[in-house]
């Protein structure tokens, strides 16, 4: 049996939502606990240079986090490195168990689980993952260099994907099932000046190609929504950037979802 702590304030999950709640917390003195989850620092741990953060023109995501902790520990907030495996919100004070063994019970619980990348449902995306398809050229690019990949989004995520492969990739092509992009004006304007990126409008894709031993991805199938024609594309890496999914698998059962998930909150109350 691992120990119980109880806390006033359990904040779950590190990304910049968790560590600014830590902040006004710590500085309400409310001594808050946050347990850092599987990735410490959220998404922008595995993102290169972030240039919307206010008064930085140029930072990078790993360096950004960093410095959040160290502030929300200045603050007085208690950073613990584990993971919380299910939470129970029928009484006060709520309980939750962490992958550690130790049990928190808190008065008040904030969730900052943030969420995670969307995969395209395909049998043979699931085949080939780890084995050529990635959500994260951050992670895995390096894996590519003197490579053909592709790219499946046309949010910011698929456009800064696209850009950051072209550091190790020969070419990057990028797949859009519409004829144009969500992606911020002054993103779209690097992509289309790259020579490495060719963009493919109106497609989807259908299957992920690949050999069986060793299982390696070797292209994609297409079908251009307009035509219906189909097309294979070779590649040897895959990266499916079509957006994130909220990470709300500890409450799905005991608070209200919309949107996809996405925890419902009421006027006035957020």
């Amino acid at each position: 049996m691992g120990e119980t702590r109880h806390t006033r304030v359990l904040i779950i999950g590190s990304g910049p939502a968790g560590y600014t709640a830590a902040v006004y917390s710590a500085r309400a003195m409310l001594n808050p606990l946050l347990i850092q989850g599987l990735q410490p620092g959220g998404q922008l741990t595995i993102t290169t240079e972030v240039e919307n953060w206010p008064g930085d023109t140029h930072v990078m995501g790993p360096d950004l986090m960093v410095r959040m902790q160290s502030h929300a520990e200045a603050m007085g907030a208690e950073i613990i490195s584990d993971y919380i495996t299910s939470l129970d919100l029928s009484q006060r004070p709520f309980t939750a168990h962490a992958d550690s063994g130790t049990t928190y019970t808190a008065d008040a619980v904030i969730l900052a689980t943030g969420a995670q990348a969307k995969w395209l449902g395909l049998p043979s995306e699931e085949k080939f993952k780890g084995f050529g398809v990635s959500a994260c050229a951050t992670c895995d690019g390096f894996f590519y260099r003197g490579k053909e990949v592709v790219v499946i989004g046309g949010g910011n995520t698929a456009v800064e994907e696209a850009l950051f492969l072209t550091n190790f990739a020969t070419k990057v092509t990028l797949i859009h099932r519409r004829d144009s992009l969500r992606a911020e004006r002054i993103m779209q304007d690097r992509l289309f000046k790259h020579p490495k990126i060719a963009v493919i409008w109106n497609s989807e894709v259908t299957e992920v190609l690949g050999t069986e031993a060793p299982a390696s991805v070797t292209g994609v199938r297409t079908r251009n929504l307009v035509t219906g024609e189909m097309a294979d594309i070779p590649c040897h890496g895959f990266f499916v950037a079509i957006g994130h999914a909220p990470a709300s698998e500890l409450v799905k059962d005991q608070l209200p979802l919309h949107n996809g998930g996405y925890v419902q909150v009421e006027p006035g109350t957020t």
